[in-house]
């Protein structure tokens, strides 16, 4: 069956070249110490969020994967919300202020996953795909 409705217009965030060279600038260093001073000087901005979520899951602390994870898809959820997605519709991973929310919806269905939060890791999981299938096949 086709859908005859049109789709909503993609959504992308607006770019935020100080926490971008921030958090480029912590990738270099290389630190969780150095990524949650990105996520406390923008709180706003998931991209640090993401950072601290993948760290955490990499050193196997899922719990704290999770809270970091939940906390970027919240902040970056505030900033679909505020660029006019209307809670359905492609968050296009090739548009890269995306991808910290992206990637940290990702690290949320891993680290729910982990932790046996079955049902929310299928729902993260597909959520991703829904916002673009790109980010699914570039995350997982």
């Amino acid at each position: 069956m086709q859908n005859l409705l049109p789709e909503p217009p993609a959504t992308r965030l607006p770019a935020d070249a100080e926490a971008d060279t921030a958090l480029a600038e912590a990738k270099q260093a290389g630190t969780d110490d150095a990524f949650k001073t990105v996520a406390a000087r923008f709180p706003a901005f998931s991209g640090g969020w993401a950072a601290l979520a993948e760290s955490a899951l990499a050193e196997k602390q899922p719990v704290t994967a999770y809270a970091y994870a939940r906390t970027g898809y919240h902040r970056g959820l505030d900033a679909l919300r505020r660029n006019g997605w209307k809670g359905h519709g492609s968050v296009p991973w090739s548009h890269v202020p995306n991808q910290g929310f992206l990637r940290c919806l990702h690290a949320l269905s891993v680290a729910a996953a982990e932790i046996g939060e079955a049902d929310e890791a299928a729902r993260c999981a597909q959520f991703l795909r829904d916002s673009d299938p790109a980010a699914a096949d570039a995350l997982t």
